[in-house]
């Protein structure tokens, strides 16, 4: 039924809207570095007061970060669906933003201490990361939409990310993080009460 709202909705020349959130969880002190690159990205955004084209760079950053540590993804998830309503797609947008925010120890703003950038970044060699991205698009990005559970559909998602900040149909982008600053610890424990839809890759 939705494919046959989804054709006349093309067919009546509507805008078709995908919200989207990706989740990602590595493991490891070899992707504490990931920390600093995912703080500068939300201090630079926040710094930007939201501007789409300095956010868009620095999800792009966060991307490409992220496909240079798929040897540490240990489990991944998406969600999302398809609006034919800009108003809509704004608040299930909100949704998942405040979804995300209020998971545990995340962040998609910059809480450090600027001279906390001179510190060495500790985490414990078993440490867990969540990475949450949401973003809003015009069009049509089966890479995106698809099942991304697994290790080959989630190097084509974040690629298909970049090419959509580059070819300018991004509305919306925010990036969480948990744990939210250097030295938190997000345990085993947590990371299956407060993201339970995660499997493994």
């Amino acid at each position: 039924m939705s494919s046959l709202r989804d054709s006349f909705n093309k067919f009546t020349g509507k805008t078709r809207f995908v919200v989207s959130r990706l989740f990602i969880h590595l493991a490891g002190s070899e992707v504490t570095p990931l920390l600093g690159v995912l703080n500068h990205a939300a201090r630079e955004a926040l710094e930007s007061e939201g501007d789409l084209e300095v956010v868009g760079e620095r999800l792009v950053e966060v991307c490409q970060s992220l496909l240079q540590y798929d040897t540490y993804w240990q489990s991944a998830a998406n969600e999302g669906d398809v609006l034919w309503d800009e108003g809509e797609a704004g608040d299930f947008f909100e949704e998942l933003f405040t979804d995300s925010a209020q998971r545990y120890l995340s962040s998609g703003e910059s809480e450090d201490d600027e001279d906390e950038d001179n510190q060495p970044l500790t985490l414990s060699p078993t440490g867990n990361l969540v990475v949450m991205i949401t973003v809003a698009f015009e069009g049509e990005v089966p890479e995106i939409e698809n099942d991304l559970a697994n290790i080959g559909a989630m190097n084509e998602g974040l690629k298909a990310l970049i090419n959509l900040h580059y070819q300018e149909k991004l509305r919306g982008i925010q990036v969480h993080f948990s744990p939210a600053r250097l030295g938190d610890e997000l345990t085993n424990e947590q990371l299956l009460l407060n993201f339970p839809e995660l499997i493994p890759l």
